[in-house]
């Protein structure tokens, strides 16, 4: 019996909270038989899993690139769980070109694909969309690919596996939880699609949890499929972003020598703050907005996230009641808004952000404006994760927070994809 359920008394009250939070059944999610008994479990794997309904359950949803075009000189990157797609931004930033997408969110796909205009998207339940132990040759995936690339394997596959099952601020943490054994789908790719390289990024809490199995039986898996693995935690803002974010990195290659992970650019002295980040967007009222920025770019950070865009997406400041735009009022920068949750603090200008997080299917706003009376806009959101302001982010604000706050900043992944690019200059 698991650690976590010491009785049958224990198992039965969990299963009594599951009915009366409206939690998806187990037989819902994938062969649970198959990877309990793959990794030797000691109780069967439930989902933990709120019901939303962003969250797309019926058949894949196909949505064709708007740039078919292939650049034949570029390498290819294809994300799995992608999110809005931060990791395969950073890998454009660094001469990768993205042809396919997938993931469950509905708001995520819409707006990885309006920002990856040259990548086919995919709508679906990665456990509907990929067999476990089967031929996935001709699954919607592997079908889409061969439409854009033939029979060759993409340069670097992707995943940012959900990770709020081992994410530590997470109150029902348990290494039961189905979402904790996705990556077994994402390793079915791997050997269907024999990319050049992969790339897996996580929370910090997926070393601890159960003594760091989790680790071991990624390591294992995709090298018992021949690729040479290793990982590394990395800090976003030692690479420009500003906001400090610890996140568990896995490279693999299908040669035998590793790939080296980047070299930190900045240090603990010297990370981008918040000022750095959003000094140049205008300040908001309470349910304010604004598509105007204040001023020139102040810094080069600001000149990337800029590019040539004229037009201010997504900076719209969230509705709150009195009672919370005076607590946030109240509040000194740098401390915490709520004495019970420590976590939601109004920024200081003078550090970086601390992590951002996607707060559940219902978030509230996490961080207060380091001078106006409000929680952030979703731009604001984006910067603190680099991500460019062309990127528009669809599904509203509380959508929004779901998609900024899951995301893989894209300078992180830049530092990370110009690795591998020149592992694959190097090899190929």
């Amino acid at each position: 019996m698991a650690k976590h359920f010491k009785s049958n008394n224990q198992e039965q009250n969990l299963n009594v909270w599951m009915k009366k939070n409206k939690i998806i059944k187990s037989e819902d999610i994938g062969n649970i038989d198959l990877i309990s008994k793959k990794l030797k479990l000691d109780s069967n794997i439930k989902s933990f899993t709120e019901k939303n309904r962003y969250y797309h359950e019926g058949q894949p949803k196909i949505f064709e690139p708007i740039n078919k075009e292939i650049d034949p000189n570029k390498p290819v990157a294809v994300e799995l769980f992608s999110g809005l797609g931060g990791t395969s931004m950073g890998f454009e930033m660094s001469g990768f070109q993205t042809i396919l997408g997938v993931d469950i969110h509905s708001p995520s796909i819409e707006t990885f694909r309006r920002s990856h205009p040259a990548a086919t998207a995919i709508l679906g339940d990665i456990t509907k969309l990929v067999k476990l132990e089967s031929d996935n040759s001709k699954n919607l995936i592997s079908q889409e690919l061969k439409k854009r690339i033939g029979d060759q394997g993409p340069d670097v596959l992707i995943a940012g596996i959900p990770c709020q099952g081992f994410s530590r601020s997470n109150k029902k943490r348990n290494h039961l939880d189905a979402r904790n054994y996705l990556f077994l789908y994402f390793v079915e790719m791997v050997k269907t699609l024999k990319p050049k390289t992969i790339m897996i990024e996580n929370v910090s809490g997926l070393k601890t949890l159960k003594n760091g199995e989790f680790v071991k039986h990624i390591i294992k898996a995709l090298e018992e499929i021949g690729y040479s693995t290793h990982y590394k935690m990395l800090n976003a803002a030692d690479y420009g972003v500003p906001q400090r974010r610890n996140r568990l990195i896995f490279l693999g290659s299908r040669i035998k020598e590793k790939i080296p992970f980047p070299k930190p650019k900045y240090s603990w002295n010297n990370h981008l703050t918040v000022n750095d980040a959003i000094s140049d967007l205008p300040s908001l009222s309470n349910k304010e907005s604004s598509e105007n920025y204040k001023c020139e770019p102040k810094n080069e950070f600001q000149k990337l996230m800029r590019g040539n865009q004229q037009i201010l997406f997504d900076h719209l400041a969230p509705s709150h009641p009195d009672e919370v735009v005076n607590r946030i009022k109240a509040t000194e920068p740098g401390q915490p808004m709520y004495p019970k949750f420590k976590q939601r603090i109004r920024l200081s200008w003078n550090m970086p952000s601390p992590t951002q997080v996607s707060g559940g299917i219902r978030p509230q706003f996490q961080f207060g404006h380091p001078e106006d009376a409000r929680g952030l806009s979703i731009r604001e959101r984006c910067r603190t994760q680099s991500i460019p302001d062309h990127v528009k982010i669809f599904g509203g604000t509380v959508q929004g927070r779901v998609q900024t706050g899951n995301a893989v900043p894209p300078l992180l992944a830049k530092s990370i994809s110009e690795e591998i690019l020149k592992h694959l200059q190097k090899v190929h």
